[in-house]
C-alpha cells in the first residue's frame, strides 16, 4: 500500500535561539505547494540601550506573506506576549483565519479594545481539549499547567505520523486556577504513537522540578498576614492564579485588594468574564487607596519587570498621583527579571528601599514559581509521550543544548534548528533540508519597521557621538551669500584647552568651503561632503569621537 504523497514540514520564524518571538510552522505538501499551519505569532521586548525608540521586536512573516494563500490557518497556544503579541499588527498582512480558546480569545479582544485604530479581528473559538481540524492537519489540545490560563500543548496528528508541539507548560499537580497538565492524554498519544515533539527549553538547565503555584500562595498568605502596614505586591498582570492567590490572602488579613496599573485591571476583566475568578471578592479602584487604613489595603501593582511607565516604577520614583508607600511598608516582587531587564528592576527596587520600604523577592522567599518545566519534568514528558525524535525549542542555545542531552540520554534521536532552519519530519529521519526567510521587525511607535533599515543604527550613532547640523547657501558663483548656520546636538561644548567646539566646527566649514576650487564650489554635492568630512574630522582630532553631520546646501 503506497504511503501519503509529499512530506510533513516545520521550520520556526521565531523562538529559537532566543527566549521570546514565538512563531512556528507546519507544512504538508511537496516543494511546489504546500499547505501551512502557524503556531503563536508574538513579540520579544527590546532592550533600551541596544534599539534605542523600538517598542517591540517582531517576526519577519515575509516567506509567509508569500505564502498566503496556501496558510490553513493560525492557532495560539495561550496568551502571554511572546505567542500572541503580534498578532495586531502582523494579522493584517496575512488575514487568515485564527483559533483560540476562550481567554486567550477575549484576552486578545481586550487588549484590540483597548487600542487606538486597532483592526479588526476575527478570532474562532474553540473549547478546551477539543479536538478541530485546520485544513489537512487535525489538531488536539492538551491542557497543560502554565503561568497563564489555558496553555495548550498541541498534538498534530498528520498522515504521516504525530507531532506534539508543547507550548509553555509545566508539571504542578496543585495549580491555583485551571486545570494540571493532562498526563492522561500525554500517555495516550505515547500509546498512540509520536513522531516527533517539539518542547519549550526554556528550564532545561535547572534540575528537579518547578515548585507548584499552590506553594507560593501559600507564602504570600503569611507576608500579607503578617504585615503591620501596607503591602503592596507585583506580578505579571497576565498570572491569574498568582492574582487569585493574592485576593485569598487579602481576605484572610482581612484586607481590601486595589488594583493598579491598566494591564491588570484588563486581565481581570478577562479572568472575571471566563470565570478564573469566579468567587473572588471585588477589587477596588485606585480612588480608595488613600482613605484606607495601612493595615487593611493590598496594592496589586503593574511594573514586575520595571517598567518604566507602570504604575510601581511611578510609585517607587514619588510620581504617582494616587498611590505612595510609606516608611514600614511592605512590596513584595511576585516575579522573576526577564533576562535583560535587571538593571530596570533593580532601579525600581532601589527607589522603593531609599523610601523605607521593605522589598521581598525570591531571592529570599518562595514567592515566585516558573511556568516552564525543569529536568525532571521534561523527563517525565518524554517518557510519556515516547518520541521518535525530540527537536528543543523555545530557549537560547545553552538550553536547546541541554535539552537535547537530555532526551539523547533517554533514547530518543535529537535534532536541533534555528530559525529560518526547515525541518523534514517525515517521511525518513527529520533533517534539515533547506532555508526560509527569517529575521525581524521592530515596532517603531505607530510603525512597523524591517531590522535592516537605517533607522535604528543611525540612532544608536547619534546616541553614542552627537550630531552636527550645517547649512550653507551659495550663488550659482559659487560665493557664500550669508554665514553658515551650525548646530551642535549632544556634542560637548569646551574641547580639553577650553576651546568652545562651536568654533572648532564653524572654522572647519570656512576653511573647507575656502579651499575648494570654484568649479567644485558650484556643486552642492561636492560641497556638502567636503564639509561633512572635514567637520567630524575637526572634532574627532578634539574628541576622539566622530560625531553624525548633516550638511544642507542651497543654491540661490
Amino acid at each position: 500500500m503506497a504511503g501519503p504523497q509529499g512530506e510533513l514540514v516545520f521550520a520556526p520564524l521565531g523562538g529559537v535561539g532566543e527566549i521570546g518571538m514565538n512563531l512556528s510552522i507546519y507544512g504538508l505538501g511537496d516543494a511546489r505547494k504546500r499547505t501551512w499551519l502557524i503556531v503563536d505569532v508574538g513579540v520579544s521586548f527590546a532592550q533600551e540601550e541596544n534599539l534605542p525608540g523600538v517598542d517591540l521586536v517582531l517576526p519577519d512573516i515575509r516567506y509567509l506573506i508569500e505564502e498566503r494563500k496556501n496558510i490553513a490557518g493560525i492557532v495560539l497556544t495561550h496568551a502571554h506576549e511572546d505567542h500572541f503579541g503580534a498578532l495586531m499588527d502582523l494579522w493584517p498582512k496575512l488575514k487568515v483565519p485564527i483559533y483560540a480558546t476562550p481567554f486567550t480569545a477575549s484576552l486578545f479582544e481586550a487588549k484590540l479594545a483597548g487600542e487606538t485604530m486597532a483592526p479588526e479581528i476575527p478570532v474562532k473559538e474553540i473549547a478546551l481539549g477539543s479536538r478541530f481540524n485546520i485544513g489537512p492537519f487535525d489538531i488536539e489540545l492538551c491542557s497543560v499547567a502554565h503561568s497563564i490560563p489555558e496553555s495548550n500543548a498541541l498534538i498534530i496528528r498528520t498522515p504521516f505520523g504525530n507531532v506534539l508541539h508543547t507550548g509553555d507548560w509545566k508539571i504542578d499537580p496543585t495549580p491555583v486556577v485551571g486545570p494540571p497538565t493532562d498526563e492522561a492524554k500525554l500517555r495516550a498519544l505515547g500509546d498512540e504513537g509520536c513522531l516527533v515533539l517539539i518542547g519549550d527549553s526554556t528550564n532545561a538547565v535547572r534540575d528537579g522540578r518547578s515548585p507548584s503555584e499552590t506553594a507560593v500562595a501559600a507564602e504570600l498568605a503569611k507576608l500579607i498576614e503578617s504585615s503591620r502596614q501596607r503591602v503592596a505586591v507585583t506580578t505579571f498582570a497576565s498570572n491569574v492564579g498568582r492574582i487569585r492567590a493574592v485576593a485569598d490572602a487579602a481576605r484572610r488579613a482581612e484586607r481590601e485588594v486595589v488594583v493598579v496599573g491598566r494591564a491588570m485591571d484588563r486581565v481581570i476583566g478577562v479572568a472575571r468574564e471566563t470565570g478564573y475568578l469566579e468567587g473572588v471578592q471585588p477589587f477596588r479602584g485606585m480612588d480608595v487607596y488613600g482613605h484606607l487604613p495601612p493595615d487593611k489595603v493590598v496594592a496589586l501593582c503593574t511594573g514586575s519587570q520595571g517598567e518604566s511607565r507602570a504604575a510601581l516604577a511611578r510609585i517607587a520614583a514619588d510620581e504617582h498621583p494616587e498611590v505612595a508607600l510609606s516608611r514600614g511598608d511592605r512590596v513584595i516582587f511576585s516575579s522573576r527579571p526577564i533576562p535583560g531587564n535587571e538593571k530596570a528592576i533593580g532601579r525600581v527596587i532601589n527607589g522603593l528601599i531609599d523610601q523605607g520600604v521593605e522589598v521581598i523577592t525570591d531571592r529570599t522567599h518562595l514567592v515566585h514559581v516558573s511556568g516552564h518545566p525543569r529536568r525532571a519534568e521534561l523527563e517525565e514528558m518524554i517518557g510519556w509521550v515516547k518520541p521518535q525524535t525530540v527537536i528543543p525549542v523555545h530557549g537560547e542555545s545553552l538550553h536547546l543544548a541541554e535539552h537535547e542531552g537530555l532526551a539523547r540520554k533517554l533514547g530518543a534521536n535529537t535534532l536541533q534548528c534555528r530559525n529560518g532552519d526547515l525541518v523534514r519530519l517525515a517521511p525518513g529521519r527529520p533533517e534539515i533540508i533547506d532555508e526560509v526567510p527569517a529575521g525581524r521587525f521592530y515596532k517603531d511607535g505607530a510603525l512597523v519597521i524591517p531590522a535592516e533599515t537605517r533607522t535604528v543604527a543611525e540612532r544608536k550613532r547619534m546616541a553614542f557621538s552627537g550630531m552636527v547640523m550645517v547649512s550653507l547657501a551659495i550663488d550659482d558663483k559659487g560665493q557664500l551669500v550669508a554665514d553658515p548656520e551650525l548646530e551642535l546636538l549632544g556634542v560637548p561644548e569646551t574641547t580639553a584647552d577650553g576651546s568652545q567646539m562651536f568654533q572648532v566646527a564653524a572654522d572647519a566649514v570656512l576653511e573647507t568651503f575656502d579651499s575648494l576650487p570654484r568649479p567644485r564650489r558650484r556643486d552642492p554635492d561636492s560641497v556638502a561632503e567636503a564639509i561633512r568630512r572635514s567637520v567630524r574630522a575637526a572634532i574627532s582630532s578634539h574628541w576622539r569621537k566622530k560625531p553624525n553631520v548633516t550638511v544642507h546646501v542651497l543654491t540661490v
